[in-house]
């Protein structure tokens, strides 16, 4: 579970951090016993589960909720997941999970880069690419993005 949004001087600390973008939306991730798989290590379904939460916490700060994806009767979801496992996180392990919005075509897709960095290691365990396209949430259809979202996704795409 994500454990906490950053903003002000603790933001700045881990801004820091080998990031591969400027200016990452940084939330801290604590592993706990339920994350950690057979091999003693945080379980790829554990990893999987931040990248949802990172994504909804940024859409969230940004202004946009699932209650907006309600009334809109659009929702942006995932087509496809480029995962990378560099270094095993381990239990009691701080990450500092970041993402980005990298690129909105302003039509019907969306790119989100991630990457996790061990707060005591400095190294990047994991990162990832999403790729996700709108749809109208109550057919499923794909749908062009409300302008709503144009808004707030593209204003806020390092590719705009």
């Amino acid at each position: 579970m994500l454990e906490n949004t950053l903003c002000g001087n603790e933001q700045n600390h881990w801004n820091e951090l080998d990031w591969k973008y400027a200016n990452p939306f940084i939330v801290l991730w604590h592993i706990h016993q339920d994350d950690i798989d057979h091999y003693k290590h945080a379980n790829n379904t554990a990893y999987v589960k931040q990248l949802e939460t990172l994504a909804w916490a940024h859409s969230n700060h940004l202004g946009l909720c699932f209650e907006d994806y309600e009334a809109l009767d659009r929702a942006m979801v995932i087509q496809h997941h480029d995962l990378r496992y560099h270094v095993p996180s381990l239990e009691d392990e701080t990450i500092a999970c970041a993402t980005w919005i990298t690129k909105c075509d302003k039509r019907l897709r969306l790119q989100r880069q991630f990457q996790f960095i061990s707060t005591s290691s400095g190294k990047t365990v994991f990162s990832a690419t999403t790729d996700f396209v709108c749809i109208k949430l109550s057919t499923g259809a794909v749908k062009a993005m409300p302008q709503a979202f144009i808004d707030v996704y593209a204003t806020h795409c390092l590719e705009s």
